[in-house]
């Protein structure tokens, strides 16, 4: 029995049980605040994101211990809600800041919260999301708040292509913290609510002055479409959330586990007659590659990354006879499907990320060839096409390009040509590999005769015709080695996925070195 005056554990234990619920509760009136602004609440959030009943919070009760006059209150959590749950029953970590409290801003005790989770989350080989919504650094705790944002930004890079990282953003994200999603494997956005910039609104019209807004400056649709920081953007939190669980769904949790895999379904004998009509023989008429895509998957069914960027190509995770892959293809429905500074970056850190994690590619190419111009000179469109050539060439995933109609010089090479290590080169009968198209190659090689001829147009259409049927017969590749089989368009799907079964058990040994240097 207790003595006088000591508390028992009957009274203890109500203590701690309402000491907790109102934790859990929050504040009232700074809840309704939240929800007045159109967001939801941390919890409300982690309710959507994890499987019913999933989650365990970790330091519940962890109060910042700076004792100043600027700094009064101190509410438990510290403004983040950290913890562990599962979707669709694999182990996830996971934070989310709380805009209720301190407006999500990150302070040490907050940042050490963070810090935890991320290091448990390598420890047990576990992805990570991050659900962003805070004011940035806490000014009263000054540099031990900058501290905090260091430690995050380096256990990222340590995980990164260790574990996946997710970053998304529903509320401002501004200044150094703008770097957590910058630096993650993939970052959504939901619009109206989410923004992200380093430098706010206010700072850029005492600087330069120019009035923007915050949705100007760092709105979902900015990162979306022209920054190309956002991977993904949305209209609400439901389905951004919901998005968020089916990509975790679909991959790996770790480098060294495989992707979940779905049943066999007979890809190696699904002939698809209508792979021959979506494309046309014409070299330079347009079509939409995600039909091709479409009719090469499983289910028709594919998840597209950066859809609004750099739009020339198409990067997408989906699943070939029940084995996920990632798919690279161009786009002729824009640009014609050249190759751009903003196209080889996208492509480059998607076929990185699919490397890293043992995803294998799927090539899809119809290029004419780099964008040419000043402007994409000027802007290094050498250093980012080379960043697309050295993520192919590093890649040790097995390969498969599929060259469906042009593939034109130096973007031949780089879109996973024989030459740079792709495992299995298959190519349709209306394919064109060559240094260039028949028309500027003639231009180049009889400039002087075309000049000389008494008519220079019938002259030309002729040499056209000549230079087609010597150089960019659809065998001229394969007779050479550098194409391993010229297939029916038909076909694509069997011969892709009986390609995905040969190299399943690829190996691959890397020279010893600590890393190699992109053209970053």
């Amino acid at each position: 029995m207790s003595g006088p005056g000591e508390p028992d554990m009957a009274s203890l234990r109500q203590g701690h049980r309402k000491l907790r619920d109102e934790i859990m509760a929050g504040d009232s009136r700074a809840l309704d605040r939240q929800h007045g602004l159109g967001k939801r609440t941390a919890r409300e959030r982690l309710e959507l994101l994890l499987d019913p009943g999933s989650f365990v919070e970790v330091d519940l009760y962890r109060r910042h211990q700076v004792h100043s006059a600027h700094l009064k209150a101190r509410p438990h959590t510290d403004g983040v809600v950290a913890g562990s749950g599962t979707i669709e029953g694999r182990r996830v970590f996971v934070y989310a800041q709380d805009f209720s409290i301190f407006g999500g801003s990150l302070g040490d005790a907050h940042a050490s919260k963070i810090h935890k989770v991320m290091d448990l989350a390598m420890s047990t080989g576990s992805p990570l999301i991050a659900l962003n919504d805070s004011g940035g650094a806490r000014i009263q705790e000054g540099i031990t708040a900058l501290h905090g944002y260091g430690g995050i930004f380096r256990r990222q890079v340590a995980a990164s292509g260790i574990i996946p990282q997710f970053s998304v953003i529903m509320g401002p994200c501004a200044g150094g913290a703008a770097y957590s999603p910058a630096l993650a494997d993939f970052t959504f956005m939901v619009r109206d609510t989410a923004s992200m910039y380093l430098t706010g609104p206010d700072v850029v019209e005492a600087v330069s002055g120019e009035r923007v807004s915050h949705d100007e400056l760092g709105g979902a649709d900015v990162h979306g479409s022209r920054s190309g920081v956002a991977t993904l953007v949305y209209d609400d939190e439901t389905t951004c959330l919901h998005d968020v669980r089916y990509l975790v769904s679909m991959l790996p949790g770790n480098n060294l586990d495989p992707a979940p895999r779905t049943p066999e379904c007979g890809a190696q004998h699904d002939e698809r007659p209508s792979l021959a009509e979506l494309v046309p023989a014409e070299p330079n008429r347009p079509y939409d590659m995600r039909d091709v895509v479409a009719q090469l998957v499983d289910d028709g069914a594919y998840f597209e990354l950066h859809e609004d960027w750099g739009r020339n190509i198409l990067c997408a995770f989906a699943r070939i006879d029940g084995e996920l892959v990632g798919v690279v293809g161009n786009q002729p429905m824009v640009l014609a499907g050249v190759l751009d500074r903003v196209a080889s970056q996208k492509a480059a850190r998607f076929v990185r990320f699919c490397d890293a994690f043992n995803i294998p590619l799927v090539t899809l190419v119809d290029v004419p060839g780099f964008l040419p111009g000043t402007e994409q000179e000027s802007a290094g469109i050498i250093r980012h096409g080379a960043q697309l050539l050295y993520a192919y060439c590093e890649a040790t995933v097995p390969r498969i390009q599929v060259i469906l109609r042009k593939a034109y010089g130096g973007a031949y090479i780089v879109m996973d040509s024989r030459s740079i290590g792709t495992d299995l080169s298959l190519a349709w009968p209306t394919n064109e590999i060559a240094v260039m198209g028949a028309e500027g190659a003639v231009n180049v090689l009889f400039r002087r005769e075309l000049a000389a001829s008494a008519d220079p147009g019938a002259r030309r259409e002729e040499l056209v015709a000549e230079y087609a049927t010597q150089y960019l017969h659809p065998h001229y590749a394969a007779e050479r080695g550098l194409v391993d089989d010229i297939i029916d368009p038909a076909s694509t799907r069997m011969a892709v996925a009986a390609g995905l079964a040969m190299l399943r058990e690829k190996r691959h040994r890397p020279a010893a070195r600590k890393h190699g240097n992109i053209p970053l």
